[in-house]
């Protein structure tokens, strides 16, 4: 069994360059299936989920291959239009594949998607948008038989500002004719990036980063060289390593306007943080303080993907520090394995209250989700003694090599196998 060994008290200090957007490389790689050539993706990160999507292309007989950290996809031959119940369940965001799947082949057969239990995910947006669309999509024992043999772009208008939901709706606006508003869209950067790629491959894609994305349908759509946004959550998370060990650090590529939300919550709490073109430099000399309360929400406000990982520096603080999870109902699991290492944290509904505490001990933890189990480890790294952090492959999922990148900043941490005849 993996597990990730932290021995605490450790200042961090020197450079890292940020990976390449997990939540922006899984759509683009879904994405590629809508120009039938060739796609050079740079700065892919390798991370589960990524490796998962590959799965799911090469199962629909497109051919990837790995030159260090670029991706090149072929999606010429692909030759299928289901994917596999198994290929399904290894991410949440496998369900983008279907947008592209039907905007490609006018059928896709597939199973629900899998991921981290947070607390119900449905994807009833993304069915309602591409019914708006035109598709026939039926439920049939767990599995979504959809058929669109023609996609017609119209209004669509979203009761939440789903992610997922625009991003399938754009890859499936694409195949279509006609022009395709969705309103009340998704405004993550993550979302500018898929436009952008969309672009390069010659679609029609505008409004992405506001309410209101329009997609002009029925564009000849050819292979391209792209490079993946730097990941913000990753960057958060170093950022919050950073916040709870002290220390200076320096994130290459990282960039603020990203983030904005998360630094200065980070300013608040007393860490100094500068922001240039190139990346993002945060010390942290003295106590953090507790500060105001910490609402997530929909881009442009607080990302639920951090809302852990700041908690966890903030475990330490002077004073108190409210947070509120509004998108996902079960999104404090992290708050047990946190108290066996003594932070003082008490839950109600959809509200947690960090009292900040004098001292963390080091512990064994389980991780039970990729951003708290990358939680875990920035408290560890500020908790006195030794933690072991177990359930690594939940945070496999969203870090190349967190271990590898904390230890490259000073930190006393290393990555355990375990017993490989297990």
């Amino acid at each position: 069994m993996s597990q990730i060994i932290v021995k605490g008290g450790n200042a961090l200090s020197g450079s890292v360059r940020v990976q390449g957007a997990k939540n922006s490389a899984l759509p683009i790689l879904a994405a590629t299936l809508l120009n039938r050539g060739e796609t050079v993706l740079k700065g892919c990160p390798r991370l589960r989920d990524v490796d998962a999507s590959v799965r799911i292309l090469r199962h629909l007989g497109c051919e990837a291959r790995w030159e260090e950290d670029t991706l090149t996809v072929n999606t010429a031959g692909m030759n299928c239009c289901n994917i596999s119940d198994a290929l399904m369940r290894e991410m949440r965001s496998s369900a983008i594949f279907l947008g592209a799947v039907l905007a490609r082949c006018g059928q896709a057969d597939l199973s629900y998607p899998g991921g981290c239990e947070l607390g119900p995910r449905p994807i009833d947006l993304h069915l309602a948008g591409l019914r708006e669309l035109g598709a026939d999509i039926r439920e049939d024992g767990g599995r979504l038989r959809c058929s669109a043999p023609r996609l017609v772009g119209r209004k669509v208008v979203l009761s939440l500002p789903s992610v997922g939901a625009t991003e399938n709706l754009m890859l499936a606006a694409c195949g279509g004719s006609g022009v395709t508003s969705i309103y009340n869209a998704a405004q993550e950067p993550e979302i500018v990036d898929l436009q952008d790629y969309l672009c390069a491959c010659g679609a029609k894609v505008s409004g992405a980063g506001t309410s209101t994305v329009t997609v002009e349908g029925g564009a000849q759509l050819f292979g391209c060289t792209y490079t993946v946004m730097p990941d913000r959550i990753a960057a958060a998370t170093y950022l919050c390593a950073a916040a709870a060990a002290g220390g200076e650090v320096r994130l290459t590529g990282a960039k603020e306007g990203h983030l904005s939300t998360v630094t200065a919550a980070l300013r608040e709490a007393g860490c100094t943080v500068a922001a240039d073109e190139e990346g993002i430099t945060l010390r942290r000399r003295r106590a953090l303080r507790g500060i105001r309360p910490i609402h997530t929400a929909p881009y442009p406000g607080f990302p639920t993907d951090a809302q852990a990982v700041l908690m966890a520096a903030l475990a330490r603080s002077r004073g108190a520090t409210v947070f509120e999870e509004n998108i996902f109902t079960n999104r404090f699991r992290h708050v047990d394995e946190l108290s066996r290492m003594g932070a003082d944290i008490r839950v109600s509904g959809r509200v947690a209250v960090v009292n900040g505490v004098e001292r963390l001990h080091g512990a064994s933890v389980q991780s039970t989700d990729l951003r708290g189990g990358a939680a875990l480890c920035v408290a560890a790294l500020a908790a006195e003694g030794e933690s072991a952090v177990s359930g690594v492959e939940h945070i496999d999922r969203g870090y190349e090599d967190l271990a590898k990148t904390l230890a490259e900043l000073g930190a006393d941490v290393r990555r355990d196998e375990g017993n490989s005849e297990e």
